[in-house]
């Protein structure tokens, strides 16, 4: 009998892989504060991002028992990241530490739309997640896995993503789901072909997708993803909800309303939480795209990437009336 994996007495429920960095967030901003030696703005604060801690903080917020497989480095800023890690019940044993790397700090301008820019630098450790980095936790872990950021590291490029998603689909029944950034080199659809037929789920918004296909039309760009070998395609449409298709099935998901949008870093990835919470409890697909929706504006309502969401009470409320 295969031996199953614990941390604290628990089995994994969700593997988590991608980033963890932190955000330092200011707002509301103008182009016009790259015209002038001073801004005023209403709210700047350090928190914490990144594609896979943010999905990670979500789904620990839902109570799931959640292994992130991240990089850092020896620094005062990693040091930030594990901490907080700890704080949420975030187990580290799968981060790994590299001495002479310099942990990422984004910096994220807000508008007054909630509209975000960010500074980021190349040689942190957003960008530096390799194959090798990853691999030595896959043996362990759990039946549902998220890649949480195609695009975003240069040494996981399209071979790479190739052998990991290949190396995690080897354990029988064990589900894949990817969420992406914008390809940065040019990429087309056609140049996934090798990796597509081995994501269950992927989480593309509408600009990411039309970059790789060159359409626009969010319907047309999942099918074209499910034509390729996904599953389920799962478009995010921002305030227009989400759009779901596979070979059988088609839901269109409107957004659950907010009056204000104060900051939208980290929607989509709390939109991929809630997806990947509600799948773990075997909802049905539509639902999957209801809770993601209801996740997603919890998030919008605060500055910060994951801290519009504090439990599972406030997006099930909207869930439920999502449902009525």
């Amino acid at each position: 009998m295969e031996q199953e994996i614990f941390y604290n007495q628990k089995k994994k429920d969700i593997t988590i892989i991608g980033a963890a960095i932190i955000d330092i967030l200011a707002g509301p901003v103008t182009p016009d504060v790259f015209c002038t030696g001073s801004w005023p703005v209403d709210t700047v604060k350090l928190s914490f991002g990144g594609d896979a801690l943010n999905e990670a903080a979500v789904l620990a917020k839902f109570g799931k028992n959640v292994e992130l497989v991240s990089k850092v480095g020896l620094d005062d800023a990693g040091e930030r990241v594990l901490d907080y890690m700890e704080r949420l019940g975030l187990p580290t044993d799968s981060i790994v530490i590299e001495d002479g790397l310099a942990t990422s700090m984004n910096l994220v301008l807000v508008d007054g739309c909630g509209e975000r820019c960010f500074l980021t630098n190349p040689a942190g450790s957003l960008r530096r997640l390799t194959l090798q980095d990853v691999e030595k936790y896959l043996d362990g872990a759990a039946d549902l896995v998220s890649f949480a950021g195609m695009f975003v590291s240069p040494q996981l490029d399209i071979p790479a993503m190739e052998q990991l998603f290949r190396t995690i689909k080897q354990k029988p029944g064990r589900t894949l789901a990817v969420d992406m950034t914008k390809a940065k080199n040019g990429e087309r659809l056609e140049d996934l072909s090798g990796l597509l037929p081995y994501i269950d789920y992927i989480f593309p918004n509408e600009a990411e997708i039309a970059l790789l296909t060159g359409q626009t039309d969010p319907a047309v760009n999942a099918g074209l993803l499910v034509q390729e070998g996904v599953s389920c395609a799962v478009v995010k449409c921002a305030g227009n909800g989400c759009l779901i298709r596979t070979a059988d099935e088609t839901f269109l998901i409107p957004a659950y309303p907010v009056e204000t949008v104060i900051d939208t870093t980290g929607a989509g990835d709390c939109f991929a939480a809630g997806f990947l919470w509600a799948l773990s409890e075997g909802m049905k697909l539509e639902d999957c795209g209801k809770f993601a929706c209801a996740a997603a504006s919890c998030a919008v309502e605060k500055m910060g990437a994951a801290e519009g969401i504090c439990s599972l009470e406030e997006p099930l409320r909207r869930f439920a009336c999502a449902e009525t």
